[in-house]
């Protein structure tokens, strides 16, 4: 395992990089190159935070005479602060700040695959700032829409797939009045069939897994006339994720998803063509799950979603 980042190894790599007979232009890109190693593979939060001060060394040294290694360097120090664990928004305005003032610069002098890697993290950044009425979710989807001229499903499909679970997550959260929220959900649960229209479950199993958990909960809390309807298609879409979630490979996600199921069971008879023989089969079936995702969550200290599932568990009325 890489040792954990100290201050003092962030001081040896700007002291071994101010000794190199290298050009400064060299040095910068080192400074870079450092930086990004740690912001990959970080052991502490400490890490990440040193990181940010290689970057922004070389962010210094870059002046005005090189604007691409400075846009370079102020997105993976805008990068690295998303990562920082922050119960604020500072962190995320810092930030918002580095890849608005780092893209017209990508745009002029960067390949077209940094330029949408930065807007798909500014769309991020953006969508983790609506909460806190410090963006717009539409500036977020927007940033995520310019981002997908470059990560088309042929070329990027991981970045495709993960482009469209955000753009249908922003659309699901956007707080509007009853008849605009309808047509949200909707283009929500369109975008999620339209990314799995590409994402196929043996080319991509990890992000079409991640898309058929998500088009679930947005059948599931649907608001429309036909529930039942909903809840079907939704379990058919946990089912679907469920193909690649498994305990074994995949403990969380497999847990969330199976919880995820339990919560449509708890809600759909067990003869959707005659209601008035009951929810017995599926309440069973739902506390089996419940049971199962609670086990997982203690076992890897997720003791808030573990108290969750025990709380539906507990609802639960046979």
């Amino acid at each position: 395992m890489t040792p954990s980042m100290t201050d003092s190894a962030v001081t040896e790599a700007i002291a071994a990089i101010a000794s190199e007979s290298a050009t400064t232009e060299e040095k910068i890109q080192m400074l870079i190159e450092v930086a990004l190693g740690f912001q990959k593979k970080p052991q502490t939060v400490k890490d990440l935070r040193n990181a940010v001060s290689l970057y922004y060394r070389a962010y210094e040294m870059c002046g005005e005479d090189y604007p691409l290694l400075k846009a370079k360097a102020q997105v993976g120090m805008a990068g690295t602060l998303q990562e920082i664990p922050d119960v604020g928004t500072q962190l995320l305005l810092q930030a918002k700040a580095g890849y608005e003032e780092a893209l017209p610069i990508l745009q002029q002098l960067a390949s077209p695959t940094e330029v949408a890697e930065a807007q798909m993290n500014l769309g991020l950044v953006l969508q983790l700032l609506v909460p806190f009425n410090l963006a717009r979710t539409t500036d977020s989807i927007k940033a995520y829409h310019e981002a997908l001229r470059v990560f088309t499903w042929q070329d990027y499909p991981q970045e495709y797939a993960i482009l469209y679970n955000n753009i249908a997550i922003a659309y699901l959260s956007m707080p509007l009045a009853s008849e605009r929220e309808y047509l949200c959900q909707g283009l929500a649960i369109q975008t999620f069939e339209v990314a799995l229209k590409h994402i196929q479950l043996h080319d991509h199993p990890k992000e079409y897994a991640m898309l058929q958990n998500n088009l679930g909960n947005a059948l599931q809390y649907l608001v429309s006339d036909h529930p039942l309807e909903n809840n079907l298609r939704a379990i058919a879409a946990y089912d679907e994720a469920l193909k690649v979630r498994n305990p074994k490979d995949t403990p969380l996600e497999y847990a969330n998803t199976i919880s995820n199921k339990a919560n449509a069971l708890c809600n759909l008879v067990d003869n959707s063509q005659n209601p008035e023989v009951g929810i017995l089969q599926n309440l069973l079936q739902a506390r089996a799950y419940y049971q199962e995702a609670w086990e997982i969550f203690t076992q890897h200290q997720q003791q808030e979603k573990a108290q969750v599932v025990a709380q539906a568990m507990q609802a639960i009325v046979t």
